[in-house]
């Protein structure tokens, strides 16, 4: 059910955000105690506005009652990624090099599973990353989670 409702949501927003000239992130469709959120999150060069995030919002909302895909009562949230963005595409790996990354894999590379540093490279089958004065090169089927980090 929650595949199928991502896939709808994503088949009705795709052209509302190439008509505004954003980008689709990720989209979740998760139930927190007894609410159910569909939560699409977007972005642009820049970064997002509230601005955005509301006619995106507005624009999603009617397709969405128009093809009422899900059952039941749900919250629709339209956000901004945040300073810490998923990298899920490839496009989101190559803009990502030079910047520093939080990179969990599925298995142990090297004795370890979590890596933090700075993005060296990306080739589309590998990640490099560069943690203090060592780096790290990891397969990308081996990445299991991926995401822009704040450095303090």
């Amino acid at each position: 059910m929650s595949q199928h409702v991502i896939a709808v949501t994503e088949e009705l927003v795709t052209p509302i955000l190439e008509e505004e000239n954003l980008e689709l992130v990720e989209i979740e469709y998760t139930k927190e105690g007894a609410n159910w959120f569909l939560r699409v999150y977007i972005d642009k060069e820049g970064g997002v506005d509230i601005e955005d995030c509301g006619r995106v919002s507005e624009k999603l909302s009617k397709k969405l009652d128009e093809a009422d895909p899900i059952p039941g009562a749900y919250f629709l949230e339209v956000s901004s990624p945040g300073a810490e963005r998923p990298l899920k595409k490839e496009k989101d790996f190559e803009r990502a090099v030079g910047r520093h990354v939080h990179v969990t894999t599925y298995e142990p590379i090297n004795g370890a599973k979590v890596f933090e540093g700075e993005l060296i490279s990306y080739d589309g089958k590998q990640l490099e990353i560069k943690e203090g004065k060592t780096s790290v090169v990891i397969p990308r089927e081996k990445v299991a989670s991926a995401r822009l980090a704040i450095v303090f």
